[in-house]
């Protein structure tokens, strides 16, 4: 037993003789009374009547607290042909928030020029938002960061006044392109009966100089409402030093689970991503460049705002001196820790990868143009849950169930107040005390845990339990000790009401609920290894439950034929337990309408048509399963096999074409010796090379298969290499690039279906052996001579795809 962890009850053991862990927290007091009028916000009654609300704790749609979640999709940076695809997909993922950037130098690239057409036109995105019941959150900046050439800012207004301030010209600027985005929303606000619920301005704005400060965001705001940019939220980012006018502005804040922004080219100490928060909103390591205040509005107004999020990473930039690689389980337990620190609304940065449309000079941010970070001309994957051409990335399957809590629980969970154990880790290099906290009303709420830290080993815990102190009385679970080992986290509720009939707490985790011919059905997952048990009061009927401690306790084993049905004073709750990865596998959509949960190993999302789509990489054999039951089988693009009963789900089968491809890599010119590396700054970190440099590239052509796209939904071309930096041309023209990082680099094939006819040309800037860059252990390549720049393998995956009508 770890010294560090509070003991209000030692047991030993029967077997064995271990000592017991009961962990404590009084959260019995209730959270105050919510505040309203403590912000100044727009009009926020739609033409139905329907009101956004904002108070000092959360957000209120129609009068009912929600619990949003926020996904960054920046339409500039993908095509226009795929947004609605893509939109679809992060409804399916439970994003009900679509925020972007709207990137200024990608709009009006010369003084004078405006062009808001083809993949540029944001009232077209924000209409297909509108069309998919999706809110929209507009970022116009002017300065948004986002990895691009002086953080959006346009070169000719660069060059000419000074940016980020009330300078008088660059205000006439600004104004401008903000009547333009007004002009791209009108009739699409909130006011009007649209999807626009929010304005973002600036962004990481700290500055304190010459017509700065405060008075710029009052500015910037003022010029916003002017323009008829009138919505319910407006907001400021509120880390590193923030400052903003008092109750003007909503501040968002963040987390990132790596800093590629970082000097440093080791192993990072351990993040605060995965801490607890009590009562602290900022995170260090989430900095802005350019800083100049000393002020911190964000902690400021605690007291007045709720607790917003805009950029917990869904994965992290790769950029040239630092490139991390990011799993899964990263994202998605730093993601129950925030929830667990009463985050309000989820707000990821990016959702969906993109690439920076093609300019002169080049969109991506630089070192040599003033920037902090050196990025790729292109790519900007951004690891996120949707890559940079559409895919699925694995992460997308474990925030799914978190994001189906909030849209489903998330009036229980928005008044809740954040609680803090007795005993807390002492920093976030404490791994051996357990990290917990609880969200509660008094009576009722949520018990989070998490025993994981990015790259590093936590203690684990043997024979624990929980002690929740609420008003009048006191919530012991489980009804044993369990262990809780390196890796876990999760959420148990307790005092959770079941459509009329109160589970006293669960050791599994609730994640949605749906209405079938019986009425509610509850949707539950496994916490891992933990055995799963349903705790009721003494007078509920359960089958296959034993009398404990007063209550009355069913353990059950979980999966899709795994319902639990509770009976008291003739009402029925039912409760559907499946196992963790079934739960990773649970898609949310609409059939003919209805609700209904789909269970696939493929990438499921909604579509126009009343149905759902399904995509698959490199299986042309489709295995899914559907609840509630239908009395008609939907239709698909193929002819569908049915029948077959996986516990309460019915299953379906289909088989498509299966189609093997091939890709053809010639060598064009061997790698020359890279030049000596160039560094930056007082810590000396490596910048890009000059272009000048790339001459040293090794180059091979790649030759793809006239009818690559013949029959599939897309086809990736995936390149195994080592290197440096790794670039793909048609022709002159540059299509992708990135920075090597150990993944295998995929390319989907359809957004160029107009020039793969003829051959491509990959070239690899060699990678030095002497390099500075940080690369994860694992991505670490074998040098020859002093450097390397070499293919492994080039691959062709075609991705099938499905289409399930009702």
């Amino acid at each position: 037993m770890k010294a560090s962890v509070a003991i209000s009850a030692m047991v030993w053991a029967l077997a064995g003789g271990a000592s017991a862990e009961t962990l404590t927290l009084d959260a019995s007091a209730p959270p105050l009374a919510p505040v309203e009028g403590t912000l100044k916000m727009g009009a926020n009654r739609a033409p139905d009547g329907t009101v956004i609300s904002v108070n000092n704790q959360y957000l209120m749609i129609g009068g009912k607290p929600v619990v949003p979640v926020m996904g960054e999709f920046h339409y500039s940076r993908f095509p226009r042909a795929y947004w609605e695809e893509q939109l679809l997909k992060m409804k399916a993922a439970g994003v009900n928030v679509i925020a972007t950037y709207v990137i200024w130098q990608h709009h009006e690239e010369q003084a004078g020029q405006s062009d808001w057409d083809g993949d540029l036109d944001l009232r077209a995105f924000i209409e297909l938002c509108h069309k998919h019941g999706l809110y929209a959150y507009l970022r116009p900046g002017p300065w948004v960061h986002a990895e691009v050439r002086f953080g959006g800012i346009p070169d000719w207004v660069v060059d000419s006044v000074p940016t980020r301030s009330n300078d008088p010209t660059y205000l006439s600027y600004v104004e401008a392109f903000y009547s333009k985005v007004a002009e791209q929303s009108k009739g699409l606000l909130w006011k009007e009966g649209g999807p626009v619920i929010g304005v973002q301005l600036e962004n990481e704005y700290n500055r304190n100089g010459y017509l700065q400060g405060r008075d710029h965001i009052s500015k910037l705001k003022e010029i916003a409402l002017k323009v008829g940019l009138d919505v319910p939220l407006y907001s400021v980012t509120g880390w590193d030093n923030a400052v903003f006018p008092r109750g003007e502005v909503i501040p968002v804040f963040g987390s990132y689970v790596d800093e590629p922004w970082s000097a440093s080219a080791t192993i990072l100490p351990p993040k605060s991503s995965y801490m607890f928060q009590f009562g602290v909103r900022n995170e260090k390591g989430l900095g802005a460049q350019g800083s100049t205040s000393t002020q911190d509005d964000g902690s400021r107004d605690t007291d007045i705002t709720p607790f917003f999020g805009a950029e917990y990473g869904g994965g992290v930039p790769t950029m040239y001196r630092r490139r991390p690689l990011i799993a899964p389980d990263d994202i998605s337990k730093m993601t129950l820790t925030k929830i667990g620190s009463g985050v309000n609304l989820m707000g990821y940065y990016m959702f969906q990868g993109g690439q920076n449309p093609p300019g002169a000079p080049t969109r991506e941010e630089t070192v040599a143009t003033g920037g902090y970070n050196d990025m790729a001309k292109l790519g900007y994957d951004f690891q996120a849950p949707l890559g940079q051409y559409g895919q699925a990335h694995p992460v997308l399957n474990q925030l799914k169930p978190i994001h189906y809590f909030l849209e489903a629980f998330g009036d229980r969970l928005a008044p809740t107040h954040t609680y803090a154990p007795v005993v807390q880790p002492t920093g976030s290099d404490d791994l051996n005390t357990l990290r917990w906290s609880f969200r509660g009303d008094g009576q009722s709420g949520f018990v989070f845990v998490n025993n994981y830290v990015r790259q590093y080993d936590m203690g684990a815990h043997e024979d624990v339990r929980f002690e929740v102190k609420l008003a009048g009385k006191v919530v012991t679970l489980p009804s044993a000790g369990v262990d809780i080992d390196n890796g876990d986290n999760f959420m148990w509720p307790v005092n959770f009401d079941l459509s009329g009939i109160n589970l006293n707490w669960a050791t599994a985790q609730p994640v949605t609920k749906i209405t079938d011919h019986e009425g509610d059905l509850y949707i539950f997952a496994r916490s891992g290894d933990i055995a799963p048990e349903f705790a009721f009061a003494a007078d509920v009927t359960v089958k296959g439950s034993k009398l404990k401690d007063g209550l009355r306790i069913v353990s059950a084993k979980a999966g899709t034929g795994s319902v639990i049905r509770a009976t008291q004073a003739g009402k029925t709750s039912r409760i559907l337990l499946l196992t963790d990865d079934q739960a990773k596998h649970l898609t949310r959509v609409d059939l003919g309408g209805k609700a209904h949960v789909v269970l696939s190993d493929a990438h499921v999302f909604g579509n126009d048509q009343g149905g759902f789509d399904l995509r698959q990489t490199g299986k042309a054999d489709f295995n899914f399963s559907i609840y509630p039951t239908r009395d008609k089988a939907p239709n698909g693009n193929v002819a569908l096999k049915t029948g077959k009963k996986d516990g309460i789900f019915t299953v379906y089968q289909a088989k498509l074409p299966a189609k093997t491809l091939t890709a053809e890599l010639t060598p064009l010119r061997p790698a020359q010796k890279a030049p000596p590396l160039k560094t930056y700054g007082p810590r000396n970190t490596p910048v890009v090379p000059e272009p000048e440099s790339f001459a040293a590239s090794a180059a091979w052509t790649i030759t793809v298969p006239s009818d690559a796209l013949s029959g599939v939904a897309d086809a990736y071309l995936d390149i195994a290499y080592q290197g440096d930096v790794a670039r793909l041309f048609s022709g002159a023209r540059l299509i992708d690039d990135e920075f090597y990082n150990g993944l295998t680099w995929r390319i989907g094939l359809k957004r160029y279906a107009g020039i793969i006819d003829k051959p491509l040309t990959l070239t690899i800037m060699p990678m030095r052996e002497d390099s500075k860059v940080y690369l994860d252990a694992s991505a670490r390549p074998q040098f020859t001579d002093g450097q390397v720049a070499k293919v492994t393998s080039v691959t062709l995956t075609p991705e099938y795809g499905l289409t399930i009508r009702p």
